[in-house]
Parts: structure tokens; sequence; C-alpha cells
């Protein structure tokens, strides 16, 4: 649970330094910026999987980059789904997805130093001391 938590914090940290960076993303106010965390943060835990699932190949062929495309598709849909946050233009969306792949690395390298966990890198899972 702490490590959910902790993630979310990472996206949403890194949604709202797309916010304040990017000038084609914006919130309305404070409560349209957390819902579209929470939504982004669903979205990535449910439909991010299967596309990344069905785009596995040509992320291999790009080294990774193509997952900044899904990763700007689900801002995009998420400000979709969210009024009050808007994304305007695919460019936009795409460095919203750099600015937040950071923030996001940067929240899976600082889990361990919090909360003690080991991870596994090459499948990215959470495996906390008291499970061994």
């Amino acid at each position: 649970m702490t490590e959910l938590l902790i993630t979310w914090l990472g996206t949403a940290v890194g949604l709202g330094f797309a916010t304040l960076i990017v000038p084609g993303i914006k919130a309305d106010n404070s409560i349209a910026f957390l819902l579209a965390a929470v939504v982004l943060g669903l979205i990535n835990a449910f439909i991010r999987p299967i596309l990344w699932f069905l785009t596995a190949p040509l992320s291999i062929l790009t080294f990774g980059l193509f997952a900044l495309v899904i990763n700007a598709l689900m801002i995009m849909l998420s400000a979709v789904l969210v009024p009050g946050f808007e994304v305007k233009g695919f460019g936009s969306a795409f460095l919203g997805a750099i600015i937040m792949a950071i923030f996001g690395m940067v929240a899976l390298i600082s889990l361990p130093l919090l909360t003690g966990a080991d991870i596994n890198w090459y499948s990215y899972e959470f495996h906390s001391q008291t499970s061994r």
C-alpha cells in the first residue's frame, strides 16, 4: 500500500510540474488537478499495461521511446475524462509525458530509501522486507 501511494505521489508531482512547465497543460483548480492525478493513476494501472502489451514490439524497436507516446495518450485520455483539466495537443502531452517519466523514475529510485523495500529492476516489482 505504501509503495502504491508513493508511486501515485510521484505521478501527482510529475503532473504538477508538467502543468507548471508545459504551457499546453493546465488545471482550472486544485480539485481538477487532484482528480486528473487519480484518473491518470487508474488509467496507468488498468489500461496502460494492455496497451504496453499490444505495442511491446514497437517499444522494443524504439528502445522504449514509444512508451512516451503511450504515456502522452494516457495524459490526453485523462484530459478527456476530467472536466477542468486541459491538454492542448499531442505535443503538450508528449512533453508532459517526458516530465512525468523523469519524476516517475525519481519515485522508483527513492522508493527503497523511503520504505526499505527491495526492487526487482527487471520487472519493477516491489518486495517489502517483511514478506521474506
